[in-house]
């Protein structure tokens, strides 16, 4: 029987379609051919086809260069610019302001036709030390509220270039969604005087049924209120609310946790498509004890129709315990 979960951070629901419960075989995806062969301005050697560097590690080369491991540029085509002021205004009940912000790309490796799963460990760390440095930088801009840190992996998920790259956009304002996560943690908080990842993690250590591995720093996680099919969550264990903050050691078995997890999905799913977004609290903000950074990690499994954009809720026809369970199942690299 279909059963209805709430997601006890948020309170969005989600329905879990057992009736129509799928597999991973079960899942058709849209197969499409690799793009025609064209010059791509992520390629070593190509360095003038993109903006200027902001960030690159590199053992040796002048800037702009060859010679690099991983480059950080402006997007030639950003969604919000970082010149000018927020100039707020208010035309009776609506807001606007100025598109004043940052959007940035992270050139993960110089191999072109790399993906992240097929990374060395360290490569997949920088991609995480690179946002860190970034996040850090970005806050010293006092008009900045946010980072989203985010991956589109394959054209069904965003993807607009083949070359292995990552995004990052700085907001004047924090997102709804992360808003909402925000308070509901904050409410939780003031109830119980706890964390709630802290005591998601507690109980799913203690159950297991969702548990997909651990290591050191991490518990990874097919989350109780999944939203979609093989959706995971990527937990510290150790509470923090800034990924900016974390330590190196942490940054660094990070980049074997998410290679690991994007091998596992690889292998159940036959390399599908995916996203994966950083949730992290907004710049601005001292500690908190009642948030928690974590990434989540969604295959592009469905599709979103008219009655998740109606709703607001979503359906999963694969239970989250099924989920971690193949996902389990497909060992360690």
């Amino acid at each position: 029987m279909p059963e209805l979960r709430k997601d006890p951070i948020t309170g969005r629901w989600v329905i879990i379609s057992t009736d129509r419960a799928r597999r991973p075989m079960d899942f058709v995806r849209e197969r499409t051919p690799p793009p025609p062969a064209r010059i791509c301005p992520f390629c070593p050697g190509m360095e003038k086809k993109t903006p200027p560097e902001i960030l690159a590690y590199r053992e040796s080369g002048e800037p702009n260069t060859p010679g690099w491991q991983l480059r950080v540029v402006a997007n030639k085509f950003p969604a919000l610019r970082v010149e000018g002021d927020l100039n707020k205004q208010g035309e009776g009940l609506y807001d606007r302001m100025n598109g004043v912000g940052a959007h940035e790309v992270i050139i993960e490796t110089p191999e072109h036709s790399a993906s992240m799963s097929e990374m060395g460990e360290k490569q997949v760390a920088d991609v995480f030390f690179a946002f860190r440095d970034r996040m850090i930088d970005l806050r010293r801009d006092a008009r900045l509220r946010y980072v989203i840190a985010f991956k589109n992996h394959g054209a069904a998920a965003g993807a607009t270039l083949e070359h292995p790259h990552s995004q990052l956009i700085a907001l004047p304002v924090v997102p709804k969604r992360v808003q909402e996560e925000l308070e509901g943690s904050r409410r939780y908080y003031s109830f119980r005087e706890r964390c709630i990842y802290c005591d998601i993690l507690q109980q799913e250590l203690q159950t297991r049924e969702r548990i997909v591995f651990e290591s050191d720093h991490f518990v990874v996680i097919a989350p109780f209120a999944s939203r979609f099919p093989f959706e995971t969550w990527i937990v510290p264990r150790r509470h923090n609310a800034h990924f900016e903050a974390s330590e190196p050691a942490v940054i660094q078995n990070l980049g074997w946790v998410v290679r690991t997890v994007l091998r596992k999905i690889d292998k159940a799913l036959e390399k599908p498509p995916y996203n994966f977004m950083l949730h992290t609290a907004p710049l601005q903000e001292g500690p908190l004890d009642h948030y928690h950074w974590h990434l989540e990690v969604i295959p592009k499994l469905t599709k979103v129709a008219g009655f998740e954009w109606g709703t607001g809720f979503y359906i999963n026809p694969t239970p989250p315990e099924e989920a971690a369970e193949f996902l389990r199942d497909m060992g360690l690299p």
